[in-house]
């Protein structure tokens, strides 16, 4: 396989276990001001999509190239330590600027709340990442832009910059994007109008429906919210995510890959023409990869410990299989399953599977997750 560019957004993920086997109706009743809540260990691990898809695309056995921004601090430390355990590199470090964390409280129970800082990924722009850093790649994923205040200020000028350049290098492309905080001023960005300029440089378009519900659909967004549930126990899939799916493709990605959380992935690829500029250094069967479309449900997890990364990770899979020149259902079925086994762990890496360890548990008949 070739090589992969992993950049974006870093951090560290700081995770308070909970005793094992309380359960909480809602945060509200834990949360409240003056009161003391025994915990476990906690658990301290990079997190973000350079770490999380980056270092689980180095799990799966693809050379990787990590490009994300550190401050000097001691957080920065840390993140640069774990990193350089797994045999990567490539982090920039400025010491202007203070190191991304994020306090994650997978509450038993309840949906994950994140505390975060962005620090140095606010300051994180295309000139960061010098030509020489990308020359020799295949395959160049971006992750998190919309946590990250260079990259979707002026309609996301950096982000649309970074991503034509590499794209104009014959460099295959991939986008995530990571939940918005609508009171936030990356919450007032007209994010309709920078995936109209960002995703014709996109092959690999790999949101969340949540995500890109909140940026292309805000009316419908604020429908499943104002409902109270988990979107993914609401949403319909030829009504809600199809057309979501559609709408990116006509603004000009190649291929989009929706998580659905519980309710799976679904995935929708463009035609022949199209997939055929797809970066030319990627080995993709033009006819196997036209006009697809298809969801693939969850596969059952032996346990869930929590959610952190699942989606990075399954990413990851989906990116390392596309590597391997799969046809689309089976990166995409590959893909849930890592999903199922990084919820087996409290960090993103811990319950990681090869792909094709993946291949034979699904071989062997692994259990899907009923219908909602």
């Amino acid at each position: 396989m070739g090589v992969i560019v992993s950049a974006g957004h870093i951090c560290l993920d700081i995770t308070p276990v909970f005793p094992h086997g309380r359960k909480y109706d809602d945060i509200s009743s834990l949360l409240i001001p003056g009161k003391l809540i025994a915990m476990d260990h906690a658990d301290v691990h990079t997190g973000g999509s350079v770490a999380n898809t980056g270092l689980a695309l180095k799990k799966l056995g693809c050379d990787v190239r990590l490009l994300g921004k550190t401050g000097d601090d001691p957080i920065g430390e840390i993140v640069r330590s774990i990193v350089s355990g797994y045999g990567a590199g490539g982090l920039i470090v400025d010491p202007a600027v203070s190191t991304s964390y994020s306090v994650v409280l997978a509450i038993p129970g309840v949906d994950r709340v994140f505390l975060h800082n962005p620090g140095a990924n606010d300051t994180f722009r295309s000139a960061d990442i010098p030509d020489e850093a990308i020359e020799d790649a295949d395959l160049f994923h971006f992750g998190y832009p919309s946590l990250m205040k260079c990259m979707y200020e002026r309609d996301g000028e950096e982000l649309v910059e970074l991503l034509e350049r590499v794209k104009s290098k014959g460099i295959a492309t991939s986008l995530d994007l990571a939940a918005v905080d609508p009171d936030s001023e990356a919450g007032r960005i007209d994010w309709d109008r920078v995936l109209r300029k960002a995703l014709p440089y996109v092959d690999f378009f790999v949101p969340s429906f949540e995500e890109l519900c909140y940026m292309l659909d805000r009316d419908k967004y604020r429908h499943f919210v104002s409902r109270g549930k988990d979107m993914a126990e609401c949403i319909d899939i030829e009504k809600d995510v199809r057309p979501l799916a559609l709408r990116s493709i006509e603004y000009g990605c190649r291929t989009v890959l929706i998580k659905c959380g519980v309710r799976g992935m679904f995935y929708l690829t463009s035609d022949s023409e199209a997939i055929s500029g797809i970066g030319c250094r990627l080995k993709i069967d033009i006819n196997k990869w036209s006009n697809k479309s298809g969801l693939q449900k969850c596969y059952k997890a032996d346990e869930v410990r929590s959610g952190t990364g699942a989606g990075d990770t399954s990413i990851a899979a989906f990116l390392a299989a596309v590597m391997k020149g799969y046809e689309p259902a089976r990166c995409v079925s590959l893909a849930c399953a890592e999903g199922a086994c990084c919820v087996t762990s409290y960090d993103a890496l811990g319950g990681l599977q090869t792909l094709d360890e993946l291949e034979e548990r699904i071989a062997n008949g692994w259990d899907l997750m009923e219908d909602m």
